[in-house]
């Protein structure tokens, strides 16, 4: 799925074009105990539950693509009876109202989401008539497919703070009544994916809050499917690989990581024009040998960053654009502004030098200044700044010469 087909389903979850039939859920406390389920028709929710549950189904379709939205595949050798796939598809089927499958799913959730603390899963399911759409992109009334699918969101659910509030019953100020209260999405998944504006049967679209640190372990135990890093955990690797090729962090160090974040810039500047803005650019072993090589590093430590890369996205090469840190790029920003005033700087107090004629030993020589003899006798001296200094009134047509140099 890409982002435009991720909008075109998030455009449904709004209170006047929401289609979901059912919502089901399972509260579980920190001991992996169910506390209770509940099975709801969705249209007939209390507007502030309604619009409460509509949020968490749109943050579960939320985020960056690759990065906190991976589309990750079934092995189609797995999709047998009692997989992770077969589950999905019943409760699909059976649009949430098998309650004896739902217990099953719970079960297999509970045990394969490692966290610490209550949580709430929820599911929804919907379908949507696909409309036809015209060459230039007009939706037509007609349809020709209906995507039928299914959300499971899984959000922390945590005591309140405590504080103090107004207690209207003893009418004085007192301790608040803490409650348990259901926090952002933390994890979650649609399944089947809608790629190509079609179903896709062989794949799910899976949220993670957390893109450092994603529930892998549910993706693949309870999901079924296969897994994928994400860009953060892609950048930190890259990170990583350079870091323990470079050694402490030292000014030069630092200059090295930048020029390299700005090599990795200009790397996709050429290739974008090369092909298009449209075309994915993916960046491969050869590519940051080359990218190190121009930003200053030894063979040796180019040839072991590059082995390093090769081994870590063995199985799928990343895109370029998933290695850049925008923070360094502004960081070299700043430092290449700092360059270019320091290069005035120096170019100024060599002007200035060679204007006042400074010798050698840093001591200005004495400095004349021709006068008419008229104006001589209107020469006068007064203090500026504490230092007695010569007054010489001027015309405003007037120019002053010093040192053979007109001021």
């Amino acid at each position: 799925m890409n982002k435009k087909e991720v909008n075109e389903i998030k455009r449904r979850f709004k209170k006047d074009s929401c289609n979901f039939d059912k919502m089901v859920g399972c509260y579980v406390d920190a001991n992996k105990e169910m506390v209770l389920t509940f099975n709801e028709t969705f249209l007939n929710l209390d507007d502030e539950e309604f619009h409460k549950y509509l949020e968490i189904a749109n943050k579960s379709l939320s985020g960056t693509m690759g990065n906190n939205l991976l589309e990750l595949p079934f092995d189609p050798n797995n999709e047998i009876e009692g997989s992770g796939h077969d589950l999905l598809m019943r409760l699909r089927e059976t649009r949430l109202t098998d309650e004896k499958l739902l217990i099953e799913y719970y079960n297999r959730i509970i045990d394969s989401f490692d966290y610490v603390g209550n949580f709430l899963i929820l599911l929804y399911h919907d379908t949507y008539d696909i409309p036809m759409k015209t060459s230039d992109e007009l939706s037509l009334d007609d349809s020709e497919e209906v995507y039928d699918y299914i959300i499971c969101a899984i959000c922390p659910v945590q005591l309140s703070k405590p504080g103090l509030g107004y207690r209207a019953a003893e009418n004085r100020i007192g301790a608040r009544d803490r409650d348990w209260v259901v926090g952002p999405v933390d994890t979650a998944f649609t399944f089947p994916c809608f790629t190509e504006r079609t179903t896709d049967l062989h794949a799910c679209l899976a949220y993670t809050k957390n893109a450092k640190e994603p529930h892998v372990e549910f993706w693949e135990n309870c999901i079924g499917c296969g897994t994928r890093k994400t860009s953060t955990q892609k950048k930190a690797a890259f990170n990583n690989m350079v870091d323990q090729v470079l050694g402490e962090e030292t000014d030069e160090v630092i200059d090295t990581k930048l020029d390299i974040q700005q090599n990795i810039s200009d790397f996709i500047a050429v290739e974008t024009e090369r092909l298009g803005d449209e075309e994915p650019i993916l960046i491969e072993p050869q590519d940051i040998a080359n990218i190190l090589t121009d930003s200053g590093l030894s063979e040796a430590k180019v040839e072991k960053v590059q082995s390093n890369f090769q081994n870590y996205f063995e199985d799928k090469l990343p895109m370029a654009e998933e290695l850049l840190d925008e923070k360094a790029l502004k960081n070299n920003e700043i430092r290449l502004e700092k360059n270019v005033l320091k290069e005035r700087v120096v170019d100024l107090t060599k002007q200035l030098k060679e204007v006042t004629g400074e010798t050698a030993s840093g001591q200005a020589p004495d400095i004349i200044v021709k006068v008419s003899d008229e104006k001589a006798q209107e020469v006068t001296t007064a203090y500026v700044d504490g230092k007695k200094c010569f007054c010489v009134p001027i015309e405003a047509n007037e120019v002053l010469f010093l040192n053979g140099e007109q001021l």
